[in-house]
């Protein structure tokens, strides 16, 4: 009698797709790569600090007799001006890496959706922070905006608003097959903010329905957190819900653009 003998085949093991584990390695190395690409783009540097600059500036000499328009206004556009500006570059720059394929690379090693978000918004975020700096100082002390607190928590909301910017734009990219569609989302995603946040009437003053909109938009609590800042000199109770509000919705969009990250770009 014959014995067989089977052979038992080892299952090939799938391909390596990245830890769930959010890593501080692999997000620092993610921030480093993204930002070491920006240095490689000059002209792009440029537009992101100077445009909030160039913008607040015009403002300022727009409304040269009358100071305390650009008061009422240039709070709450340091707040607004950051957050359109990372939107936009944030959402072209992550797509370019989705229809290049570097994204399905980077995903095809040990590196998680977590990761590779985060260390975008880290990195992007650093430009946020150099960005506000440059926009809010200008305005405080060389274009006489005038505001009752602290100059430090106004920067703090710049520096939120342009992180939740950043956030949105990561998020976005998922929907868009171009950088023409990435543009697009921009009167979607941002202009219905900017008409609802009560830059042009208080939002209690809107139609009842336009009103209940506004209070779920993030761009609203932005700018009453800076008309806090702008007319109280200390923190209320009110700025810091307006800056928590900010936070939460930077981060639960971050979490969306993780969970939405595709692996394949085509």
């Amino acid at each position: 009698m014959s014995t067989s003998t089977s052979t038992t085949r080892t299952p090939t093991p799938p391909p390596a797709t990245g830890s769930s584990v959010l890593s501080a390695a692999r997000t620092l190395a993610t921030a480093a790569r993204v930002l070491r690409q920006l240095t490689h783009d000059p002209r792009t540097i440029g537009l992101l600090l100077l445009i909030p600059v160039v913008m607040i500036t015009l403002l300022r000499y727009v409304f040269d007799g009358s100071a305390g328009t650009f008061n009422s206004i240039g709070a709450s556009l340091l707040g607004i001006f950051p957050l359109i500006t990372m939107f936009l570059v944030t959402s072209i720059a992550t797509l370019r890496e989705r229809t290049s394929g570097t994204l399905e690379r980077l995903l095809a090693m040990p590196l998680g959706k977590g990761d590779l978000i985060a260390g975008y918004a880290l990195a992007f975020g650093a430009v946020a922070v150099v960005q506000s700096f440059l926009a809010t100082g200008l305005s405080l002390w060389a274009l006489g905006l005038d505001v009752t607190g602290s100059a430090w928590l106004l920067l703090l909301v710049a520096v939120l608003d342009a992180l939740l910017g950043t956030a949105l734009g990561l998020f976005v990219s998922a929907f868009a097959a171009s950088e023409f569609q990435a543009v697009q989302f921009m009167p979607a995603v941002i202009f219905p903010q900017l008409l609802l946040c009560g830059l042009f009437i208080a939002r209690d003053r809107m139609a009842p329905f336009l009103e209940a909109i506004s209070n779920v938009l993030p761009m609203s609590y932005a700018v009453d957190g800076m008309n806090e800042v702008l007319q109280h000199p200390d923190t209320t109770g009110n700025f810091v819900r307006d800056v928590l509000i900010v936070a939460g919705c930077a981060l639960l969009v971050l979490a969306l653009g993780a969970a939405t990250l595709r692996r394949r770009t085509t």
